[in-house]
């Protein structure tokens, strides 16, 4: 137990008053706050204010029994903690370590200036254990933006903020660790400290590999090699696909295989996403950071706020979780079309806003859809020796797609039933690896054509930017008209169809768009051939 010094401050009649630097997220925002605390004569309790949630409340009493099993009982005095901004709300248990640090400043356990410029977050186990929290990278990185250069944490989430380069990062396990890190002087301080994004850099190396060793490969594919190119094609523009086909036909294998041929996440997309799965709880605290690009797939049965985000705690869905990767929707048809068609903004403009009484918040949603479905309930439509389902039930299987999110999509491809011998052949198509290059190579195109703009992909580009950056000469002009009239092409059918071609070109290296790449993207528009 903590042999503290007898030695006090608190005298008869002195007010002292101590500021703690913490953080608090609302929504996808993290915020720097103050704890402030205050300890005078008066009735004896600890009152604390400041727009603070039930966990926050609740932080009081376990300070004060994590101190009392530590060995310090707080005085019989008045107790005031603020944590300003009182304006913003507050959630979470991640007050508990500061507030219990200003308490003891305050005491006089610890000198006053003890935490200046660090950022403390954490929450108390009653025993005085320093419990791992969410949330911790981005307000990190919030930290740093603010001029902060140190941080306190708890161990598991040491490596996570350290990801926040320049910020260095402590991590403790209990509050005598705490006590005792704040009594040492600066010099001996920095040697408990992570270098700033030491960690960051080399955990992505590391893990990258690991995760190269472990990843599936588009060579195990048999055969539906219009399939694989519909593929390459999604995955260097980043444009949204669908897949139909009947069962076992290797709609979802290929699904899964996508995230194998885009280009590794960045430092800076890592710390983007990492930042999600912060806020959500669900990035690991052995190496906190997220390496390899989301690929999630809900089941059809996911609620509406599940898959937006939001809730009475504000956190990011499921569409959230997957920016900057893929969202698998497989069985497209059988999710209830009002969760389809939350889809319908986010496509679009690559967020999601959510309004609530309180406030509206936004999720970043910059998402590649990839979605399979079979052409009808049974599966096997158009093969009638198999399909026994009647127009009407094939009617109000495809209706749940409705047709503002079938106009968003630019790829959609059938994958045909494989035959015998493609099954016993043994021979292996393309692999990820030749297929990431191509992506590789058509992506530095896009890098160099929208480095002066905020576009990114291709899928990206709005109307207004089509006519600088997919010019036709007159023959495509010509096809493109053909097109547009015999596949009766909505305004933004024609844009995407435009953006395909563009990604098409870019795969043959090819500086101007020309009739042979209008014509396949055309080929990849949702038809009558697949039965929608």
């Amino acid at each position: 137990m903590y042999q503290y010094s007898k030695r006090t401050r608190l005298k008869e009649g002195e007010d002292l008053f101590s500021k703690v630097l913490s953080g608090a997220i609302y929504g996808m925002e993290s915020h720097l706050v103050h704890v402030e605390v205050d300890i005078s004569s008066g009735l004896p309790c600890l009152v604390m204010v400041g727009s603070l949630g039930g966990e926050v409340k609740e932080s009081g009493e376990r300070v004060r029994i994590a101190l009392k099993n530590t060995g310090i009982f707080l005085p019989p005095m008045h107790i005031s903690v603020n944590i300003s901004p009182a304006d913003l709300r507050k959630e979470g248990t991640g007050f508990d370590l500061p507030i219990a640090v200003g308490v003891l400043a305050a005491m006089g356990k610890l000198p006053l200036d003890c935490a200046e410029g660090i950022l403390i977050l954490g929450e108390l186990g009653l025993s005085g254990e320093v419990k791992k929290i969410r949330g911790v990278l981005p307000m990190a990185i919030n930290a740093v933006k603010k001029g902060i250069r140190y941080c306190l944490v708890p161990v598991e989430n040491q490596k996570e903020a350290a990801a926040a380069a320049p910020i260095k990062a402590a991590g403790v396990s209990d509050l005598v660790q705490v006590i005792e890190f704040l009594g040492l002087t600066e010099k001996e301080r920095k040697k408990k400290f992570i270098k700033a994004g030491e960690h960051a850099a080399v955990c992505l190396q590391e893990k990258r590999k690991k995760e190269e060793e472990k990843q599936v490969d588009f060579s195990e594919i048999a055969g539906q090699e219009s399939v694989k190119r519909a593929a390459l094609i999604a995955a260097a523009g980043f444009h949204h696909m669908l897949i139909t086909g009947p069962p076992g036909s290797g709609k979802t294998m290929i699904a899964k295989r996508i995230s194998t041929i885009l280009p590794p996440l960045s430092l800076e997309e890592s710390l983007e996403v990492s930042s999600i799965y912060s806020i959500s709880g669900g990035l690991s605290e052995e190496d906190g950071l997220i390496t390899k690009r989301p690929f999630l797939s809900p089941h059809h049965t996911i609620s509406p706020t599940a898959l937006s985000g939001g809730g009475k705690i504000p956190r990011p869905g499921i569409i959230s979780l997957s920016h900057r990767g893929i969202l698998f929707l497989d069985e497209m048809p059988e999710f209830k079309r009002q969760t389809l068609d939350l889809l319908r903004q986010p496509l679009e403009e690559k967020e999601i806003r959510i309004a609530r009484s309180r406030a509206s918040f936004t999720y970043p949603a910059d998402i590649m859809v990839v979605g399979a479905m079979n052409p009808c309930p049974c599966g096997y439509y158009p093969d009638r020796n198999r399909c026994r389902c009647t127009p009407f039930e094939r009617h109000r299987y495809l209706s749940h797609l409705s047709g503002p999110i079938l106009d968003r999509i630019d790829i959609c491809i059938e994958a045909a039933p494989l035959d015998f011998h493609q099954l016993q052949s043994g021979e292996k198509g393309e692999g990820s690896d030749s297929m990431q290059k191509k992506v590789m190579q058509a992506r530095s195109w896009q890098e160099k054509r929208f480095q002066k703009t905020a576009v990114r992909f291709n899928s990206d580009m709005k109307a207004g930017e089509l006519e600088q950056f997919c010019p036709l000469g007159k023959e495509e002009k010509m096809v493109m008209e053909q097109l547009f009239r015999s596949l009766n092409l909505s305004a933004r059918a024609y844009h995407r169809l435009l953006k395909v071609a563009r990604t098409i070109a870019d795969l043959e290296d090819s500086e101007k768009i020309l009739a042979k790449h209008l014509r396949e993207a055309a080929c990849y528009r949702v038809n009558d051939s697949f039965g929608l």
